[in-house]
């Protein structure tokens, strides 16, 4: 796998170097301008503008300890590790028109396979993140082809780079569409946006052989009192510090045909495939540092167990059930920024109460966190540090819980 990474990296230093010479040779004396911004990279563009490259990287270092349990603060486990490390490539090629988007990871945690699981759909690491084609038909219509996230809850087409809480939620983390390959569409305007999507329904990099099953999805956002600042719509937190309030809702609808991983576009093999809906709908509000965000997410599907064909007593199940997050937070003056959030995820009743399979035993989360974040150059550096406490209930025996506590540090960096 290092092999591996290292021959693409090498190879794209490579094209790019040889990009600029063939441009420089090309033309009169080096016809290629450099430039950095804060907190957007640097690159470079063409000075007849038929091509330009920005380049940004980004890591995130992290340790996490947990307690053995509620009452005991003892420490039952720790976590060291780079959660992720992320290459960014962006620009246009002959016509500003037409943009491409590159997003590379790297981390072994970021690469969404497990080696435990011998999936046949996605076994291997997974290094592109997105790869994908924009073509600007106006000012308010775009159209793509290729892999990037699909138009859901808010939280996670957020980047992950642009979070105020040490991770997306566990709702975020049950009940997201993520990714997938296909077509897309959106028009934006001042007060509406419209986003859609065509796609394959089986996640990034997938090795399944084509099948009728495909992914729809639709997401529309309302903003009634204007637009945000630039795109302070998609960065959690108040840093723009909006002189006026500002509200979006937004309502994603997403259909996976004959899905064949467990949760669509995530998620381990099915035994069998399963038609899955997902409902989505988040409500942003923001003004002079405050921001406050909510959403719930509703997975459904008309049987959510599944049976390995070779052995009955060996199933997958599609976490079918709802989830609901908010949080709430506010930057101060100095850029430190305070933020509170709640989280819940509960299953469907057949995956707790089902007779047929009695060992069926789905459970409820609940999370309560607050973080402590201070910005030193927006979301591309800051330290952030945190507590969260976990209860883990059984659905038909309330009383029979988990708790535990989590302390995390963080320090992100990147330009």
């Amino acid at each position: 796998m290092l092999k591996s990474i290292r021959i693409l990296m090498t190879t794209l230093a490579i094209c790019t170097l040889c990009q600029v010479v063939l441009f420089a040779q090309s033309q009169e004396p080096f016809p290629i301008d450099f430039f950095y911004k804060k907190g957007k990279g640097f690159g470079m563009v063409t000075k007849d503008s038929i091509f330009s490259i920005n380049y940004q990287f980004r890591m995130q270092n992290r340790a996490t300890f947990n307690s053995i349990d509620n009452s005991d603060l003892g420490l039952q486990s720790a976590e060291f590790r780079v959660r992720r490390l992320r290459m960014k490539f962006e620009g246009f090629v002959h016509d500003p028109r037409l943009t491409y988007y590159i997003q590379l990871s790297f981390s072994r945690g970021d690469m969404d396979f497990r080696v435990n699981d011998n999936s046949a759909i996605n076994n291997s690491p997974n290094v592109i993140r997105d790869a994908v084609i924009y073509y600007a038909l106006t000012k308010n219509i775009r159209l793509g082809f290729g892999q990037t996230k699909l138009p859901g809850n808010r939280q996670r087409i957020i980047s992950s780079g642009d979070q105020q809480f040490i991770d997306r939620s566990i709702v975020n983390a049950t009940f997201n569409i993520d990714r997938d390959f296909g077509f897309f569409g959106q028009y934006t305007s001042k007060f509406i946006n419209l986003k859609g999507a065509l796609t394959s329904g089986e996640g990034r990099n997938s090795n399944l052989s084509p099948n009728s099953g495909l992914a729809y999805t639709g997401r529309i956002e309302f903003l009634p009192l204007g637009k945000f600042t630039g795109n302070n719509d998609y960065i959690e937190g108040d840093l723009a510090r909006e002189p006026k309030p500002k509200v979006s809702l937004g309502i994603t609808a997403s259909q996976n045909d004959n899905a064949v991983r467990q949760a669509g576009q995530l998620g381990n093999d099915l035994f069998d495939s399963r038609t899955i809906n997902t409902f989505e709908t988040d409500l942003l509000i923001k003004y002079n540092g405050f921001a406050w965000y909510s959403e719930y997410m509703e997975r459904s599907t008309n049987n959510p167990v599944t049976v390995n064909p070779a052995n009955s007593t060996s199933i997958r199940t599609v976490f079918a059930g709802q989830g609901y997050m908010s949080q709430l937070s506010y930057l101060l003056k100095s850029n430190i920024e305070i933020a509170g959030r709640y989280a819940a995820t509960q299953p469907a009743k057949t995956l707790y109460e089902n007779l047929t399979y009695p060992a069926l035993n789905e459970r409820k989360t609940e999370t309560v966190e607050l973080v402590l974040t201070k910005y030193i150059v927006a979301h591309r550096l800051k330290i952030q540090s945190g507590i969260m406490h976990t209860t883990i209930s059984e659905m038909i025996s309330p009383l029979n819980t988990t708790q535990f506590w989590s302390g995390s540090f963080q320090i992100e960096l990147g330009i």
